[in-house]
């Protein structure tokens, strides 16, 4: 009777190894798995410039433990030393790949095609990666076409996960933190100095929000910061946009009136004439460019020409004429948007923010503002060390941090 061998493979992985907690994390596995490791060469780096790198030998029970032991140390960044050309096989039909298929991660990857380490284009999460005459590029499956060469192994390919800020700026002090409501401050401090500094370089902030912001109280907060060049991007549902209409022509959200916090008389309709209102007109642009729409979120997204789009969902009345019901023209939407981020700011809109974060690469930056501590978590927690958790009141949070933007309580930020 045959009996299986322990089998091994040389492996290489480097960067900010120590402080970044790769290192830590790539041994843990190992051990967790079954299998067994050797250093065989460790370059520890001295400054902050200079990467460490690590060789190591990791040894397993049969093929079969190897390659699930692979597959896993790749997404921690390591790669194999000894690579040959990746592994591809052709689609059989549209929309399908074969059963093999590599799916990506939201780190930056690169493959090894035609005799070199060629970088993955359009990177996200949930995806395949195609190869092609000009390279190797993610694509939804979706969009995959008949004969297209998918990867569909692990084999030469290497993931590059990101590596916690070694500077002391501002987003670099909280990288990585879920924040209480004792910390809220310092987060809002913080925050507006990275929001003015992106403004200044030309930076590209996106906010995908919640129609909590409206109910929340925080829309005024939110305008200013619309009104003052902070948001080049919005992204959010319809309701968003309704009770923001519905804030700005009665004073109400969800009935409720935003001063007093109690309901007003017949104002449950008000969010369909609200609906209404935006509908005669056409859209929004049209009600704002007619003066039928004075105030608000979406009027301050309309006047400085900020891109927007509103995803509809089941839920929806109406919905707004602006509202794309197609799901996957939605999604389309998003992912052209948000090309060239470099900051995103979700607030308290969960299911938007978590298909926006599988859209992302994992080294754009991410700020997530939730009274749900469960929420927060679960949006900081998506593979970047860029991620930043605050549990907080939405309209609270986004009232400090338009103060502390206008200067007040404090120095100026900006």
């Amino acid at each position: 009777m045959a009996v299986d061998r322990p089998v091994s493979r040389t492996f290489v992985s480097q960067g900010h190894l120590i402080d970044s907690g790769i290192l830590a994390s790539m041994l843990n596995l190992i051990i967790e798995e079954g299998a067994d490791y050797e250093i065989l060469d460790f370059h520890v780096g001295k400054t902050n410039l200079e990467p460490s790198r690590i060789e190591l030998e990791v040894c397993c029970t049969d093929s079969e433990h190897l390659e699930s032991v692979t597959e896993k140390l790749i997404e921690h960044g390591c790669y194999e030393k000894l690579v040959g050309e990746v592994v591809s096989f052709p689609a059989p039909a549209d929309g399908t790949v074969p059963d093999e298929f590599y799916s990506t991660t939201n780190h930056r990857t690169e493959v090894y095609y035609r005799g070199k380490w060629r970088e993955v284009a359009g990177q996200r999460m949930d995806a395949v990666i195609v190869l092609g005459d000009s390279g190797a590029a993610c694509r939804k499956l979706r969009d995959v076409r008949a004969g297209d060469r998918i990867v569909c192994s692990s084999e030469s390919v290497r993931v590059f996960p990101p590596e916690r800020r070694r500077s002391t700026d501002a987003f670099g002090f909280m990288s990585g933190e879920v924040s209480s409501e004792r910390s809220v401050e310092i987060a809002v401090e913080h925050l507006a100095a990275e929001l003015a500094r992106s403004r200044r370089a030309g930076g590209r902030v996106v906010a995908v929000a919640g129609p909590v912001v409206v109910h929340a109280g925080g829309g005024p907060a939110f305008e200013y910061l619309v009104r003052e060049g902070y948001v080049d991007v919005l992204l959010a549902g319809n309701a968003l946009a309704v009770h923001d209409a519905e804030a700005a022509f009665f004073g109400t959200s969800l009935g409720l009136d935003l001063r007093t916090g109690r309901p007003a008389a017949g104002a449950h309709r008000n969010h369909m004439r609200a609906i209404n209102r935006i509908r005669v007109a056409g859209s929004t642009r049209k009600a704002v460019e007619t003066g039928v729409l004075r105030s608000g979120i979406m009027y301050e997204i309309v006047r400085r020409e900020v891109p927007f789009c509103l995803a509809g969902s089941i839920r929806d009345d109406g919905p707004l004429p602006d509202t794309i019901t197609d799901m996957i023209e939605a999604q389309e939407t998003y992912a052209s948007l948000i090309k060239g981020a470099t900051l995103v700011l979700m607030l308290s809109s969960m299911l938007h923010s978590i298909g926006v974060g599988n859209m992302l690469p994992s080294d754009v930056a991410t700020v997530c503002v939730d009274i749900n501590p469960a929420v927060v978590t679960k949006l900081a927690d998506r593979g970047s060390s860029h991620a930043v958790g605050i549990v907080s009141d939405v309209g609270f949070f986004l009232r400090a941090l338009a103060d502390r933007l206008r200067g007040r309580g404090g120095p100026e930020t900006d």
